[in-house]
């Protein structure tokens, strides 16, 4: 891949170097590849992790035609970008607060549909009682658990982007309080999680009015929570 990628071998030597320095390889080539599409990311950027396609698989299975869509911890906009594939008629709103992450998701989703700020904070009031589908794949690593992360994400991707706080709930909690104003009824809110924090993060749901669900992949090694008004 990095020789395909690389247009001289002097700009090969030093993809080479910085791989072998143990920086993440899509960060490297200048892409990843997300649910078969190709996703520019960058230096310090969450790269897209397969498991997140069962986010996209999930969101895709509530039926998306003409929907309002906000993708929220959006980072290089690989969810909303594959929501998009899916579906090219919803109306996507995503958000990230860190601005290497926004500046990626422009060049996948297109300046208009990014917006940069601390989750809700980053739409416009409009969007309030009527969006649909809310996706969340927000950091969800206890904080104490960072240093046990492969060396590629602990040193290489933004820590905003991996730690969750204690619990790793931190994100999930104050996203859940929230959500229940800005969808629409018959909205829902899916949560990236880890299967030992899904039953968590479904209880933070029913807490705010919403009825939960957990979905798990053995395939994808993946867990979503989904929550309907």
């Amino acid at each position: 891949m990095l020789v395909e990628t690389a247009a001289t071998a002097a700009e090969l030597e030093s993809m080479v170097a910085s791989r072998i320095a143990g920086l993440p390889l899509e960060q490297v080539l200048g892409w990843a590849e997300f649910c078969g599409l190709r996703l520019a990311v960058a230096p310090g950027v969450f790269v897209p992790r397969r498991r997140t396609e069962l986010l996209v698989r999930c969101a895709g299975e509530l039926g998306l035609a003409g929907r309002t869509v906000v993708d929220l911890c959006c980072g290089v906009g690989a969810v909303g970008a594959a929501l998009l594939a899916l579906d090219p008629t919803i109306e996507l709103f995503a958000s990230d607060i860190d601005p290497a992450a926004t500046r990626a998701a422009r060049r996948n989703l297109g300046a208009a549909a990014v917006l940069e700020g601390d989750l809700f904070d980053a739409l416009p009031d409009r969007l309030r009682g009527r969006v649909d589908v809310i996706v969340a794949n927000a950091p969800y690593v206890p904080t104490e658990a960072i240093g046990t992360m492969p060396r590629e994400a602990r040193l290489f991707e933004a820590a905003v982007a991996l730690d969750g706080g204690p619990d790793g709930l931190d994100l999930h909690r104050r996203i859940t309080a929230a959500a229940p104003s800005w969808l629409a009824p018959g909205g829902h809110l899916l949560i990236e999680s880890s299967e030992r924090q899904a039953p968590s993060t479904a209880s933070l749901m029913r807490g705010a009015g919403l009825h939960a669900r957990v979905v798990h992949s053995d395939e994808l090694d993946g867990t979503v929570v989904i929550g309907s008004r």
